[in-house]
């Protein structure tokens, strides 16, 4: 019996040393799948594509591929064409995500009052949205096109244009048709979420604003801005790194051009990689891109905690 339990005894310990590291080692197993499906889909890419920066890769070169260190930075310091797609890029993403908030604000504002059909309304307004963008970069270029577009013709009614003419083929005015369709593709984005932070305001808040005398402007000011705060700063900030990032209008409607007016850096890397096929230099601009992107999203943090802490 004593050898019996003797030799029972290490089994148990070894038994329940198991156990625990089974207990420990369980959420991991349970999310290990979807790391697993992280790591290969997104980051080993990400690492592969930003390793591209520091080497000469060209598809059409098959001796090329070696280490160039600093050089693509180098020569991104002195690209006129670089520095020309980044001030199109601050034009592009400060006008589209300004006009898609106040529109969308607007329209969250108008969904946020009872009338007939509103859920109707809701659902169409949520339509733009779901659209795929090269459909809609191709309906816009339609709509600027004076052979098969009306808006050409409306502008010329309207004595905004001297002629019908697309505005896509003018240097001066061919970035406000990307924009245009920018701003009707996205606004549904700032409405549908804004209106969902709007229906969480308590509403006895309103009614006792409006009994002590405070008018739609003073409620608006002291009571529906200060809640939407945390919410328009969050989708302010996706909103800003999402359309610098985004080419899909731009390719399709204008390719960068005319004269580069419309090239922006996340379509002057899609002219590197996929019409020079230089992905060396592609990858490089779209690193530089990165870290533009990251000090400005840890800004707008640093900036929304500030002003949670003096709230």
């Amino acid at each position: 019996m004593v050898l019996d339990a003797a030799a029972g005894l290490p089994e148990s310990r070894r038994r329940s040393l198991v156990d625990r590291i089974t207990r420990h080692a369980e959420p991991y197993l349970y999310t290990a799948p979807a790391l697993i499906l992280i790591v290969t889909i997104m980051l080993a890419p990400l690492v592969l594509g930003l390793s591209y920066a520091f080497r000469d890769v060209h598809l059409l070169n098959p001796f090329s591929g070696g280490y160039v260190g600093l050089d693509h930075f180098r020569t991104l310091y002195g690209d006129d064409n670089f520095y020309r797609a980044l001030r199109n890029t601050l034009w592009w993403t400060g006008a589209s995500v300004l006009l898609q908030f106040v529109f969308g604000l607007i329209l969250a504002l108008l969904l946020d009052r009872p009338f007939a059909g509103r859920a109707i309304a809701q659902a169409l307004v949520f339509l733009p949205w779901a659209v795929p963008t090269f459909l809609t970069g191709l309906n816009w270029a339609w709509l600027f096109n004076p052979v098969i577009g009306p808006l050409p013709h409306w502008l010329y009614a309207l004595g905004l244009m001297s002629e019908p003419a697309n505005i896509l083929s003018n240097p001066q005015l061919a970035m406000w048709g990307p924009i245009i369709a920018n701003v009707w593709w996205g606004i549904p984005f700032f409405a549908i979420t804004l209106l969902a932070a709007l229906q969480a305001i308590p509403r006895d808040l309103y009614e006792a604003a409006a009994i002590d005398g405070a008018g739609a402007i003073r409620r608006f000011t002291s009571i529906t801005l200060p809640f939407l705060a945390p919410t328009i700063a969050i989708t302010v900030l996706l909103r800003t790194v999402w359309i610098s990032n985004f080419a899909d209008l731009i390719i399709v409607m204008t390719s960068g051009g005319p004269a580069d007016r419309t090239q922006i850096v996340a379509s002057y890397i899609f002219t590197q990689a996929f019409r020079a096929l230089d992905f060396g230099y592609a990858s490089a601009i779209a690193l530089v891109l990165l870290v533009l992107l990251l000090a400005y999203s840890m800004l707008i943090v640093m900036l929304r905690q500030v002003l949670m802490d003096r709230a």
